[in-house]
């Protein structure tokens, strides 16, 4: 038995490692480009320009890599594995026509720039840099639906170290690129998104060869399921929504606002990817689990899913709401980057850290909702509710800690709402059966947060470097002794409890 269970865990043991290991590689190059950004070009109104282009790669990664075409393609290709297809044909008869179509969209992207500023950010003070950049970070619309279609189809196979890698070759394609062609200013950014759009593509085109071999011609057209894919698309642009509500509102407030907001969403943000990664290597099984009928094995693998996740984001959070000028001044106060920027930074970063529970938790729970032939649309709906909020909070006059705990508000919601919508899908899984993985991590988080905050008062004379290391530490010893005194460390779901919940409501 343990023989048996160890084989079977230890390709998923490898699999999260060499995911770990390759996804903190490219958050340290991303941590490279943004000090890069901050030291050559500050937080201004070319920067401003820049991250308004950024809206759209920063738009078709969670709909093209992420989100949308990995809910739709893990599955299918799951599927088609299961049933014994031939993987090769699939691929001919599908991709072709997925270029073709993101082609079209690159080009309508292109030509629509300068409307399309208009429409994210009307006050922005260098609209005709904006429409440059944005023309140049286009050609990401293609690269990255065909980086997107490649990893899926790698994962299906259970190859991780490909599609792990591509935010490697993407933000070196960006750090090079504003190195090399600093003098242009901003504009060199937008040629990096561009040059690492096409890294992410070369990187796993051998892999996919070898796994696939070359795509034949196709003897037949076989339909991308747009009944599965709407749903997913719709709650993708959705989600993303909120960070053009952030630009919206961002460019009517001061120059560099939008800078600021984008430097702390982009720190905060790391802690959330880490955590997802083991649900993201686990996404296959849970598709598999879920259509074999394999309803109990998918719950242990909800529930193991959401405690990794829960314990690095709680452990983050707490982090980031002691040591966020720590951790900005560390990270980005070199150059052109000033100390005003820095405190500006910091506490907008410390409001986005209170959504970030909410992020990891419509991460990890809304592949369930995915993993059938037909998506369903509720987590479009909760994430509507999540928007709503957003842009009802997000007011000019409350500035850019207001746009921040918009977006954290607007996350939560929709958080609860896909938690509280599992007891009605195939899992039949009550609310606070999915409550339980956050009932002894959320008072470890509290007990961490409080003994950071004791630890950096009496470091408050050491340099930030030395003081981040320190209250790091004590967060982090507090958090897990805590955690582990209260039992959280073995808080999996209990799948005989719930079957048995289930079942006395079915009598009743």
């Amino acid at each position: 038995m343990t023989s048996s269970t160890s084989r079977a865990t230890s390709p998923m043991a490898r699999a999260v490692g060499v995911t770990v290991l390759l996804t903190g590689l490219g958050s340290l190059l991303g941590f490279v480009r943004d000090l890069l950004l901050g030291r050559f070009f500050g937080a201004d109104a070319g920067t401003d320009a820049f991250l308004v282009a950024w809206t759209i790669p920063e738009t078709a990664a969670p709909l093209l890599i992420e989100g949308a075409m990995a809910f739709v393609l893990v599955p299918l290709f799951s599927r088609a594995m299961e049933a014994g297809e031939d993987l090769r044909a699939l691929v001919s008869s599908t991709l072709p026509y997925l270029c073709l179509g993101l082609l079209v969209l690159t080009v309508l992207a292109v030509a629509g720039a300068p409307w399309l500023v208009g429409v994210l950010a009307p006050g922005i003070r260098r609209a005709d840099l904006a429409v440059d950049c944005m023309r140049v970070a286009s050609v990401t619309i293609l690269t990255f639906g065909l980086a997107g279609y490649l990893s899926a189809a790698l994962r299906a196979h259970q190859s991780f170290a490909p599609p792990a890698a591509i935010y490697v070759a993407y933000n070196l394609g960006i750090v090079t690129c504003v190195w090399a062609l600093r003098d242009q200013g901003a504009y060199a950014a937008a040629v990096g998104v561009a040059a690492g759009g096409a890294g992410m593509v070369l990187a796993q085109v051998p892999a996919f060869v070898r796994r696939f071999g070359a795509p034949l011609r196709p003897a037949r057209r076989v339909a991308l399921p747009m009944s599965a894919f709407l749903p997913i698309a719709v709650f993708t642009l959705a989600r993303q929504s909120q960070v053009f509500v952030e630009r919206f509102v961002g460019s009517k407030l001061a120059e560099g606002s939008i800078s600021h907001l984008n430097y702390a969403q982009k720190i905060a943000q790391v802690p959330m990817v880490l955590s997802l990664i083991v649900a993201t290597v686990s996404f296959p099984q849970l598709a598999r689990a879920l259509a074999a009928g394999e309803t109990e094995r998918a719950r242990r693998r909800l529930g193991d899913d959401l405690i990794s996740a829960s314990a690095i984001v709680l452990l983050a959070t707490a982090v980031l709401l002691v040591c966020a000028p720590d951790v900005v001044a560390v990270l980005l106060q070199y150059g052109a980057f000033t100390e005003a920027d820095t405190a500006a930074t910091a506490r907008i970063m410390r409001v986005y850290a209170l959504g970030l529970l909410g992020q990891a938790v419509v991460g990890v729970v809304c592949r369930v909702y995915f993993c059938g032939a037909r998506a369903s649309w509720y987590p479009a709906l909760a994430m509507g509710a999540g928007l709503a909020a957003t842009v009802v909070l997000a007011r000019p006059e409350w500035g850019v800690t207001g746009i921040a705990a918009a977006n954290a508000a607007g996350i939560t919601l929709t958080a609860a709402l896909l938690l509280a919508g599992l007891r009605r899908q195939a899992l039949a899984l009550p609310l606070h059966a999915a409550l339980g993985p956050f009932g002894d991590l959320l008072p470890a988080a509290a007990a961490a947060t409080g003994a950071g905050w004791g630890t950096r008062t009496l470091l408050a004379d050491l340099p930030p470097p030395i003081a981040l290391a320190s209250t790091g530490a004590a967060i982090a010893v507090t958090f897990y002794a805590v955690a582990a005194l209260s039992g959280a460390t073995a808080a999996l779901i209990d799948t005989t409890k719930i079957t048995h919940l289930i079942r006395m409501r079915g009598r009743s």
